[in-house]
């Protein structure tokens, strides 16, 4: 059964999809760009943020599955989501106790931010289909619609 906005969600995640393939191949080629863009200090171990741009690759594939089957992607994108508010908080720690500058905030803005409010609304409308197959009724409600 189709979600609501089914087109949008399939392209927002065909987009994220391309957007973390490319950013995790990349950051296997250069992985001191970071670094060097925000002033800082090349990591000793380049090897590190090679390994997080193979992870948010691998994101990538997680997301070209919810854009090819968007009924059945509610958890990969909830955690996809999860990841994204985390990592600026992890960001915002580094920050505020002086390990990183300011200016490496660049990373927030295309690997996290910008997808905050299409990430919600695809989980908004997932949502109910999602609770209908996977959670169980409570002990003297009516069943699960589709069962």
């Amino acid at each position: 059964m189709p979600i609501p906005r089914q087109r949008l969600h399939r392209r927002v995640f065909m987009a994220a999809a391309l957007y973390n393939v490319a950013w995790g191949c990349y950051a296997a080629v250069d992985p001191q760009w970071l670094f060097r863009s925000a002033g800082m200090t090349p990591q000793n171990h380049p090897q590190i943020f090679m390994t997080l741009g193979m992870v948010l690759g691998l994101y990538g594939v997680l997301y070209l599955d919810v854009a090819l089957r968007p009924a059945e992607g509610f958890v990969v994108a909830a955690v996809g989501l999860a990841g994204k508010l985390l990592g600026p908080l992890g960001w915002l720690w580094l920050v505020l106790t002086g390990q990183w500058p300011l200016a490496s905030g660049v990373i927030l803005v295309t690997n996290d931010l910008i997808w905050w409010i299409p990430f919600a609304l695809y989980l908004r409308d997932c949502l109910p289909q999602w609770r209908a197959r996977y959670v169980r009724a409570r002990p003297g409600s009516a069943p699960p619609r589709g069962r």
